[in-house]
C-alpha cells in the first residue's frame, strides 16, 4: 500500500513553512488572534446545533471514558516525562536543565481542546464525550497544572493563576456557544447534517489557523536561535515519542476496556494532546523573568506542531474505519436480503 498525503495535511504543513518565513506580528498577530477566537466559539456553536439531545447525554454521562482521558492526561503523561527530566545530568549539552523542566511542564498541562474536538469530529467519533473530556480537563489543569508542576519539581515564585478568568473563557468560548448552538437545533440541524462536508471543512480551517498563529508565535520569539541544534533535534525527537507512545496507550486501554471505535478516537485525540493555548500563557506566569524561559516552552511547542501534522493523518485513517465500519452492517443486511 503507497503511503499518500492528503491535501489537508500539505496545507498545515505549508502553513507551518509560511509562518517561519513570513509569521504574523504585531496587530495582524493580534487579529488572527481574534479571528482565532471566533472560530473556535463558532466550531463550538455548530457542534451544539448538529448534536442532538440523546447524543450530548451520552457523551457527558460516558464516565468511564473522562476517568480514562484524565488518568492519561494528569497521571501517565506526567510520570512519563519524568525519566527525560533526568537525562540533564546525564548529558546536559543534549537535555539543558531548562529543557528538561521544559518536558516537566508540559506533561502536566491539559488537553488541547480546539485541536482535540476538530480532530475527533474530522475522524467522525464520539464528538459530545471529546467536548466533556477537553473542556473539563482544560477547567481542572488551571489547578492541576501548578500543583502537578510544583510536585514534580521543586520550584519556588511559581506564582498564581487567574482561575476565575480561565473558568471565565471556557464558559463564554467552548460551553456558552455550544449551549446556544443546541438551543437553535430545530432551525439550523437539518442544514448541518445535510452539509456535513461543509462542516468538515470548516473544522481543517479553524485547525490551520491554530497552526499558523501558534508557529508564528514561536518564530517571532526567536526561540529557534538561542537553542542548541542538537537540542533542538532531542527535543523533536521525544515529542514524537511520546506523542506515539500515548496514542498506543489509549488504543490499547480503550480497546482492552471495549469501547467503540468513535470512542477510541476521541480517547485517542484527548488523551494524547497537550494545549498549547493554555500552555504558554500559563507559562508566563510560572516562569515569569526566567533567563530560560524560551528553553522550558520549547517541548510545548514542539509538541503541539507534531500533534497537530499527525492528529491530521490520524483522523483521516479513523474517519474510514469508522465509515466502513458503518457501513459493513448495511451490505451485510443488503447480502442477506438477497440470499432469502
Amino acid at each position: 500500500m503507497k503511503f499518500r498525503i492528503d491535501t489537508f495535511t500539505l496545507l498545515l504543513l505549508g502553513a507551518i513553512v509560511l509562518a517561519s518565513f513570513l509569521p504574523v506580528t504585531g496587530q495582524a498577530a493580534e487579529a488572527l488572534g481574534t479571528a482565532g477566537t471566533i472560530a473556535v466559539a463558532l466550531l463550538f456553536f455548530f457542534h451544539g446545533a448538529a448534536l442532538s439531545r440523546q447524543q450530548i447525554i451520552d457523551g457527558a454521562t460516558h464516565w468511564r471514558l473522562h476517568i480514562l482521558i484524565t488518568a492519561l492526561t494528569f497521571v501517565f503523561f506526567p510520570l512519563a516525562v519524568l525519566p527525560v527530566n533526568e537525562l540533564n545530568t546525564i548529558a546536559p549539552e543534549w537535555m539543558p536543565k531548562d529543557l528538561g523542566l521544559g518536558f516537566l511542564y508540559l506533561g502536566v498541562l491539559p488537553s488541547a481542546v480546539s485541536s482535540s474536538i476538530a480532530y475527533t469530529a474530522m475522524a467522525r467519533g464520539n464528538v459530545p464525550a471529546a467536548i466533556c473530556s477537553a473542556a473539563a480537563s482544560n477547567v481542572f489543569g488551571m489547578m492541576l497544572t501548578p500543583f502537578l508542576l510544583l510536585l514534580l519539581v521543586s520550584t519556588s515564585g511559581a506564582g498564581e493563576f487567574s482561575v476565575a478568568e480561565a473558568l471565565k473563557d471556557i464558559v463564554l468560548q467552548l460551553l456558552l456557544p455550544f449551549a446556544v448552538g443546541h438551543a437553535l437545533r430545530p432551525w439550523l440541524g437539518g442544514y448541518l447534517s445535510r452539509n456535513e462536508s461543509l462542516m468538515a471543512r470548516y473544522d481543517q480551517c479553524v485547525i490551520w489557523i491554530i497552526v499558523y498563529s501558534a508557529f508564528s508565535h514561536s518564530v517571532v520569539s526567536g526561540l529557534w536561535q538561542n537553542l542548541p541544534v542538537q537540542a533542538i533535534v532531542l527535543a523533536i525527537l521525544i515529542c514524537f515519542g511520546l506523542l506515539g507512545l500515548f496514542m498506543l496507550i489509549a488504543r490499547l486501554m480503550v480497546r482492552k476496556l471495549g469501547f467503540s471505535l468513535e470512542d477510541e478516537a476521541a480517547v485517542v485525540f484527548c488523551g494524547s494532546k497537550k494545549s498549547l493555548a493554555s500552555g504558554l500563557p500559563m507559562a508566563k506566569v510560572l516562569f515569569s523573568g526566567h533567563p530560560g524561559f524560551g528553553m522550558i516552552v520549547l517541548p510545548i511547542m514542539c509538541y503541539n506542531q507534531i500533534q497537530v501534522i499527525v492528529g491530521a493523518i490520524l483522523a483521516q485513517k479513523y474517519r474510514e474505519k469508522i465509515q466502513q465500519a458503518k457501513s459493513a452492517p448495511a451490505h451485510a443486511s443488503e447480502n442477506g436480503c438477497q440470499n432469502r
